[in-house]
């Protein structure tokens, strides 16, 4: 099945993927422009977690002021070679990230950023207000289990909702942006700073 080049061109566009990755997953799809996206996305994710494992010494420190200048932020993002750190999509990646720091409650980059006393402590404190509330024991744990996920989705920057895109949150942006660069990309570290805080 040949795939015309118009149709190449707007899966480019949707998706930031190659051109020959992209008349190949129409071909795959027989010209499906929906299916070629999600066969893309899925690819993407299988050649990110491959890239995973490669050691990220270059990349960039990205500041963010907010207007005001009352609130700022510092993030490290890395990748493989200076030539992805100088590209618009991996620049476009570190301004966004920054943003979204600046946005939200962000205190660690993954979940295992969390020091098991840090766990052990919030685990302590919702299973007192579940008491407290009057909850059966056989409910608790669950309880528990439900208020650590959302501590988890509010704190940890990865699992956060993106806000310029909230139907994916950031881990999967940081996925699209490794299948884009063909590079391992990783969020290394980041600090905020609020005036008096």
């Amino acid at each position: 099945m040949s795939v015309s080049a118009e149709k190449v061109k707007t899966l480019r566009e949707k998706t930031g993927v190659g051109i020959m990755d992209c008349k190949s997953a129409l071909i795959e799809t027989d010209g499906d422009l929906d299916k070629a996206v999600d066969l893309l996305r899925k690819k993407g994710v299988a050649s990110a977690e491959k890239r995973s494992g490669r050691e990220t010494k270059e990349g960039v420190v990205e500041s963010y002021i907010h207007p005001g200048s009352r609130l700022g932020v510092l993030v490290e993002i890395n990748c493989e070679t200076d030539f992805v750190a100088k590209t618009d999509d991996f620049r476009e990646f570190a301004r966004n990230i920054a943003m979204q720091v600046a946005a939200t409650n962000a205190r660690v980059v993954s979940r295992e950023e969390f020091s098991e006393e840090e766990l052990a402590k919030e685990r302590e404190i919702y299973t007192t207000q579940a008491r407290n509330e009057g909850k059966p024991d056989n409910i608790i744990e669950r309880f528990v289990d439900g208020k650590v996920e959302k501590l988890f989705k509010e704190a940890v920057l990865l699992e956060q909702g993106f806000i310029k895109d909230p139907n994916k949150n950031i881990k999967e942006y940081l996925t699209e942006v490794i299948a884009k660069t063909g590079e391992n990309v990783q969020v290394r570290r980041f600090v905020k700073f609020q005036l008096g805080g």
